[in-house]
């Protein structure tokens, strides 16, 4: 409400999850400063999009839900994530399913995938969940390995290519420094920012990045 957030919980469970979650622990305003240091044809626009955080997914969540997100809509997208969780994850307390696990759904075969209506994904689904519960997808090198390395290490998944990995690495391993490209983010590198830009690999790259597609998809430039 206006400049305040209100959580209607615990404080432990505020503190043990919400704060994290939302990633209220960290100085965004510090951020932006050296952001606009890099890049300052951000500063004025960016100002329409402060308040904008990047939640601290679930590693395996968020990057099974960017596999199914490959060329489609976020309706569909959403529709899908569902089904698979009412399908294959467990009820949960409250109401509700658990996002399945990768050990759960290595043992399927894409067939067993049908009810998502996922199409040609679901055999990247199923190999992506095999190599994460085999420990042949290691979510502590995606973490911390060097940008480059990473990236490399998920697009060892069947169909996970550049666009895939960045999206997962950013929202589901906080790799900040990681810029995903999709053609919103295209279309203003090409019409707005400078060729070349430093922005881009910048340590906060993802946090610009954010900036930019809510400012495309706003008008604000």
């Amino acid at each position: 409400e206006e400049n305040r957030l209100d959580f209607y919980c615990s404080s432990e469970d505020f503190e043990s999850y919400w704060l994290s979650y939302f990633d209220l622990d960290t100085d965004y305003n510090a951020i932006k400063e050296q952001i606009f240091q890099c890049e300052p044809l951000l500063k004025e626009s960016a100002a329409e999009a402060d308040g904008i955080h990047i939640l601290r997914q679930e590693p395996w969540e968020a990057l099974c839900s960017f596999i199914i997100s490959q060329n489609s809509n976020i309706p569909k997208i959403k529709r899908s994530v569902q089904l698979l969780c009412e399908t294959f994850g467990n009820s949960a307390v409250g109401g509700g399913f658990t996002f399945p696990s990768p050990e759960s759904l290595a043992k399927l075969t894409p067939e067993d995938l049908a009810p998502l209506r996922c199409g040609y994904r679901a055999p990247y689904i199923i190999d992506a969940a095999q190599k994460v519960a085999l420990g042949e997808i290691s979510f502590d090198f995606a973490k911390n390995a060097p940008l480059e390395q990473a990236r490399t290490h998920l697009m060892q998944i069947k169909g996970v290519g550049k666009k895939v990995a960045d999206c997962a690495l950013l929202y589901g391993f906080e790799r900040l420094d990681c810029f995903p490209v999709d053609r919103w983010i295209a279309r203003a590198m090409e019409q707005f920012l400078p060729s070349g830009s430093a922005i881009v690999s910048h340590k906060y790259a993802g946090i610009a990045q954010l900036y930019i597609f809510y400012i495309m998809i706003s008008d604000r430039f």
